[in-house]
């Protein structure tokens, strides 16, 4: 079974405070974008796949500054084979792929068959983009196919909450207002978008962690709820929509800045940095 997980832009995201559980409360919309997105497989361990064979010959063994372009993980128990490949190199063990730990999870609770997951890295890493859960989310669906689990949506939610705060996100794959850590999801009114069209740029060279963006942040309640800003016509967000995330990441990276204000240049009605960056979006008047 093969899928294309998509990416997703944050419209809006407003840090509201600091939990005891070390997390923060957030409101945000989450807004799935189709444009850029991954390519997973995943086959039951016995069957025959042409994949690997695919990636190493797409990608062969060449090491960039990120590490090698292709990299396999074979769990303890020898019951999950991962490959992930990515131009740019891939930095971290598969086996520390959101994938394998989507696997594991259900893994643990019905004791799944042996599997094979091969992930291309299309999307950023690090963009603010949420790649890396949508991944996982469509991992769980797949794996919840592939061996008739029959896992439903609010099942399906519950454990990719256990993954990541963007992954409930990506079971529902269509906008959601998030809050709590971006987990609680509701259905959301807002501006239709069906006359604009929407952009995403990333900068080459800027990755930003969550802590990262984190530091310094202030958390604070808007005096506009969110959920009422984004009722207004597209072309007044950028009057009162904000992503609290530029406050600390715009500084430390100027260069980010000037790209949003580059945006606003070539005739975006609404531009914005997506999660904690460095990814931004720009939404432009449909000719």
């Amino acid at each position: 079974m093969i899928t294309y997980p998509n990416v997703k832009i944050n419209i809006g995201l407003n840090v509201l405070r600091k939990r005891g559980d070390g997390f923060h409360d957030i409101e945000t919309l989450f807004y799935p974008y189709n444009e850029i997105h991954d390519i997973l497989e995943i086959i039951a361990g016995d069957d025959f796949s042409r994949t690997s064979a695919g990636l190493f010959g797409k990608y062969g063994q060449v090491r960039t500054a990120d590490g090698p372009a292709i990299r396999q993980g074979i769990s303890e128990n020898g019951k999950l084979m991962i490959t992930v490949a990515r131009e740019d190199g891939v930095s971290w063990d598969p086996l520390d792929d959101l994938c394998a730990k989507a696997y594991g999870l259900l893994d643990a609770d019905f004791s799944l068959p042996p599997v094979k997951i091969f992930l291309e890295k299309l999307a950023p890493v690090g963009a603010g983009l949420g790649g890396g859960s949508s991944d996982a989310a469509s991992a769980l669906k797949m794996l919840s196919d592939i061996f008739s689990l029959g896992l439903g949506e609010d099942t399906l939610l519950e454990y990719a909450s256990r993954l990541g705060s963007d992954c409930p996100f990506f079971i529902c794959n269509r906008p959601m207002f998030g809050e709590g850590r971006g987990e609680i999801l509701t259905e959301c009114a807002f501006s239709d978008l069906s006359d604009y069209e929407i952009k995403v740029i990333t900068p080459e060279g800027i990755q930003i962690s969550t802590a990262e963006a984190y530091k310094g942040i202030r958390p604070a309640v808007p005096a506009v709820p969110l959920k009422e800003a984004l009722l207004e016509p597209v072309t007044e967000w950028r009057h009162c929509l904000e992503n609290d995330f530029e406050k600390t990441v715009f500084p430390a990276h100027p260069a980010l800045a000037a790209i949003k204000q580059s945006l606003y240049d070539s005739g975006a009605v609404y531009a914005s940095m997506s999660g904690s960056g460095s990814s931004l979006f720009a939404i432009y008047d449909r000719i």
